[in-house]
């Protein structure tokens, strides 16, 4: 909390100006805060010193000094940081991500080492790095460091949107912020709200409108937070501001008062510590607004259910969409759907219109293990046949990559 009071001061001198009497109210915040975790901290330190001198009695030829960081190569790719949640512990999740996705980029175009092509460095440093045999992006340098998507237009977002992105944490490392910017009309000058999440915490501070939120994680998500990756996801409709980390709402913000036209990601770069994120996806639309309405529309175009690349094993993420569209065939008891998945065009013919039709399988049996019907499924892969955006831009071959679900 220390250091997100020090990036909310820096912000309101090197950028925009920022409301002082917010940093102040932040700062009450800050220090309230601190006081009442203290002791807390200080008991879960201990559990957790007496819980490793008891495993360390139960295992006197083990180890226990090495960790599981991005910077020791020897760690990196343990079946510790790959694990995956389950299906199962998402479902109560509600997010559904924007219909048309404005930007995504994986990091497939880029190379070890270097800056990520498709992304401006505003400020500090930030490099490219391997972490599990995946390419993350580290902001490495500068208080603060500042990345955002190279755009083809400066004003790129209007509501309702959504922003996706999975974040490791490393211990002692600051949390990612995602600045969401706007245009002061009053002012008549460009502004930014900061939304900073870490390993603990959520908080919000809308610059024009004094609104400042924060809310701590539960234990049950703080426990094990560190050295892992973590799915975050945030909604913005009618100024209402919702964010996720993995299965879990960790903040709502009702009215940010603002209407946001683009975002940049920030933090306290440290290449010791480093604040290391990647699969980033920018998309306009979300939260389909179908529950309890009688379905009329032909289909379903959907880009929330995701898969591990070259696999048809569905994320547990995407389990907001396949909610979604369980609560739509119960309110539509007569619907039946062939469930479609289409690929972009890399790769061979072939191979894309079998990863297709395993991928619609998979969503299909899925969708009968949640309590849909079998008759009232089918499934058909499509590979590469049916594109809906271009095969030359990241963004167009996401907008390709998609499950459909066509009323039969």
């Amino acid at each position: 909390m220390k250091k997100l009071l020090v990036f909310l001061i820096a912000a309101s001198i090197f950028s925009l100006p920022v409301n002082s009497q917010l940093l102040k109210k932040l700062g009450d915040k800050v220090k309230d805060k601190s006081a009442q975790r203290a002791d807390q901290k200080v008991d879960k330190a201990i559990d957790k010193t007496l819980d490793k001198t008891e495993a360390a009695a139960k295992n006197p030829g083990k180890d226990d000094g090495e960790t599981n960081s991005p910077n020791n190569k020897k760690d990196a790719g343990t079946e510790n940081v790959n694990q995956a949640p389950s299906m199962k512990v998402y479902n109560n999740y509600d997010f559904v991500p924007g219909d048309k996705i404005l930007f995504e980029d994986q990091f497939m175009d880029d190379r070890d080492g270097e800056f990520a092509t498709h992304w401006e460095l505003k400020a500090g440093q930030a490099v490219l790095n391997k972490l599990n045999n995946e390419l993350a992006l580290y902001l490495i340098d500068g208080n603060y460091a500042r990345v955002a998507p190279r755009m083809k237009t400066p004003k790129y977002l209007t509501e309702p949107f959504t922003i996706e992105y999975d974040y490791y944490h490393v211990p002692g490392a600051y949390g990612l912020v995602t600045m969401l910017k706007f245009y002061d009309k009053e002012g008549g000058f460009d502004r930014e709200s900061p939304l900073y999440l870490n390993n603990n915490e959520a908080n919000f501070s809308g610059t024009s409108s004094n609104v400042s939120l924060g809310k701590t994680y539960s234990d049950a998500l703080q426990e094990n937070f560190d050295n892992k990756w973590h799915h975050v996801a945030i909604a913005v409709k009618n100024h209402q501001l919702k964010a996720y980390v993995d299965q879990y709402r960790v903040l709502v913000v009702p009215d940010t008062k603002e209407e946001y036209t683009s975002i940049e990601f920030a933090g306290i770069g440290d290449e010791k510590n480093p604040i290391i994120f990647k699969n980033i996806r920018v998309a306009s639309g979300g939260d389909m607004n179908m529950i309890g309405k009688k379905f009329t529309e032909s289909k379903i175009v959907t880009h929330g259910i995701n898969f591990d690349v070259n696999k048809a094993t569905i994320k547990p993420e995407s389990m907001g969409t396949l909610n979604m569209i369980v609560q739509v065939m119960k309110d539509n008891p007569d619907i039946k759907f062939e469930v479609g998945g289409h690929t972009d065009a890399d790769g061979a013919d072939n191979y894309n219109l079998k990863l297709s039709e395993e991928r619609a399988t998979a969503v299909k049996d899925q969708l009968i293990k949640m309590g849909v019907d079998q008759s009232r499924l089918a499934a058909k892969g499509y590979g590469e046949t049916k594109p809906i955006s271009d095969n030359t831009s990241p963004e167009g071959k996401a907008n390709n990559r998609r499950v459909e679900f066509v009323k039969l």
